[in-house]
């Protein structure tokens, strides 16, 4: 009983708890004043990401770090944070060309919680724990937390668990940092305020966590060479949109028609990047394969070298 009246307690000052005083009459409002409530407050969100800049970058360097000894990013969350995290980490193989394993998202009661909600698997540290131990987490890997409200035990039991390992540890949440009981390297507090439906932190916390996640790894796939201009240049043709898109990326950049693009892909097999490489420098695959090995991926420096 007294830990149900802490929880209670709990919510009762969180942040995300709070009601919306610009919204108290929505029920009574109809469809055009609904979006337009809505829409207001999300407009708040970008101006509070904006706060946590310098802490979103620390994150970055973190995890640039770490994934350049071998590390992987691990997300942990409950809930729509979780699934959050896992809908980042699984674009992360076709848009840059990861591997599966080298960013991955867990949620609080496995992959059914991503279509059902599971009662109760958020409520304890050791299902966190647990999780960690059984992903043979490394003090390479780096673990982010996510978690609306700062304080979902299966989040703190897996940050818990990875700094003890010896991972470095980030943690998301869009309460401010004063309602944070945690030890982590990183925090990233974005205090949007109370959501539009009471509680509801599907809408703007959602929105918060999700840009702060596009910054990560869009980040951190920048800064390990694997977009060239503002094109990304690492990613996987699994169907035929990608391909065709590929070649695109290799016209554009090459200033070369449709069928040479081709052509250089298919030399290259259909690595991007290496067809770009071939194309700009006039190197064979074998020479070009290797002058971006020398330069870890950067074409940019690739090509300035030669």
């Amino acid at each position: 009983m007294s830990s149900n009246r802490e929880l209670f307690n709990q919510l009762e000052y969180l942040l995300t708890e709070q009601r919306n005083p610009q919204s108290m009459e929505i029920d009574l409002a109809d469809s055009r004043s609904i979006v337009q409530i809505i829409n207001g407050e999300d407009k708040k969100v970008a101006y509070a990401v904006d706060k946590r800049l310098d802490a979103i970058a620390s994150a970055i360097d973190i995890i640039v770090d770490g994934l350049k000894k071998g590390g992987r990013l691990l997300y942990f969350g409950a809930g729509t944070s979780g699934r959050l995290g896992v809908l980042d980490a699984s674009e992360c193989p076709p848009t840059f060309g990861t591997r599966p394993e080298t960013v991955q998202g867990f949620i609080a009661g496995g992959k059914e919680a991503m279509f059902v909600a599971q009662e109760g698997a958020e409520d304890h540290e050791k299902y966190g724990e647990e999780e960690v131990l059984r992903q043979n987490v490394s003090s390479e890997d780096i673990i982010v937390g996510l978690a609306a409200s700062g304080r979902t035990p299966y989040v703190h039991g897996a940050i818990k668990k990875g700094a003890e390992i010896g991972c470095k540890t980030v943690l998301v949440t869009t309460v401010s940092a004063e309602q944070v009981d945690l030890s982590v390297d990183v925090l990233v507090d974005v205090p949007v305020g109370p959501e539009v439906i009471m509680g509801s932190t599907r809408m703007k916390s959602a929105t918060a966590q999700k840009m702060v996640l596009n910054m990560f790894t869009t980040g951190a796939m920048i800064r390990l060479g694997k977009v060239f201009e503002n094109v990304m240049v690492d990613l996987q043709l699994t169907n035929k949109k990608l391909e065709e898109r590929a070649k695109r990326i290799v016209m554009m950049l090459s200033n070369i028609d449709y069928e040479e693009a081709t052509s250089y892909l298919e030399n290259a097999d259909f690595h991007v990047k290496t067809a770009l490489m071939m194309s700009l420098s006039g190197l064979s695959k074998e020479k070009a394969t290797e002058h971006l090995n020398d330069h870890n991926g950067f074409i940019r420096s690739a090509l300035k070298d030669l």
